[in-house]
């Protein structure tokens, strides 16, 4: 453990927790990403059992918090034969629960698309594979995308959470800091300028990417 006797010691330690943070968030949005798809597409089908695994899958995930999903895959799972590292259980947790909230931003998406542009599909004889494919999917993750760029910047916040597994990432650098130090607000104040620093460029970026595509924004509600 390095001696904590300035910031200049104290910054570099942190930062080297980041690329944990980024690791969890981006992978375990990307895992999110493709359950939302799938479950999101499942929300609104007409297939009742599919509709019913997708609305489960959703409700459970959705009310239960993020800690307990965490501890169940690293602390739970190993009891049916299934371990994972630290840093791939957060990913894998981190991801589950991020797919529920992306099912239900894929879904306000495909709900959003004027029934104008299906009937002009079908008018011009497409199949409903074509049309998912080609009209409904690129529509409803365009109408989604500002949705779906504040999912990842609320996981790069809630990836803190992995810190109770032993992730030697931002927060729990923090942590060994403020153990070393006795400085909890200093330390902890550094570290939220971090997070906030990391959020406020991603934030920029989509709003850049929004703009550019002439997407209303738009922040859902967790």
């Amino acid at each position: 453990m390095p001696d904590f006797d300035s910031l200049a010691v104290v910054i570099p330690y942190l930062l080297q927790g980041l690329p944990a943070t980024i690791e969890m968030s981006m992978f375990g949005f990307a895992l999110g990403f493709l359950l939302g798809i799938l479950f999101g597409l499942g929300r609104t089908s007409e297939d009742k059992p599919l509709n019913l695994i997708s609305s489960l899958y959703v409700d459970a995930l959705r009310g239960t918090p993020l800690l307990v999903q965490i501890l169940i895959v690293y602390f739970g799972l190993p009891s049916l034969g299934i371990s994972f590292d630290p840093i791939t259980a957060g990913i894998v947790a981190i991801g589950l629960n991020s797919g529920a909230y992306q099912a239900e931003i894929v879904r306000a998406g495909i709900q959003s698309i004027p029934k104008e542009n299906l009937e002009s599909a079908e008018s011009l004889g497409l199949s409903e594979l074509q049309i998912g494919y080609h009209i409904i999917l690129p529509l409803a993750l365009r109408n989604a995308l500002p949705s779906l760029t504040n999912e990842l910047i609320t996981l790069i916040k809630e990836s803190s959470l992995v810190s109770v597994i032993g992730v030697a990432e931002l927060t729990r650098r923090g942590e060994y800091v403020m153990a070393w130090t006795f400085m909890p607000l200093e330390v902890y104040l550094l570290v939220a300028a971090i997070y906030f620093l990391v959020c406020f460029v991603f934030s920029k970026a989509s709003a850049r990417l929004e703009k550019k595509l002439s997407i209303p924004g738009y922040i859902s509600k967790r």
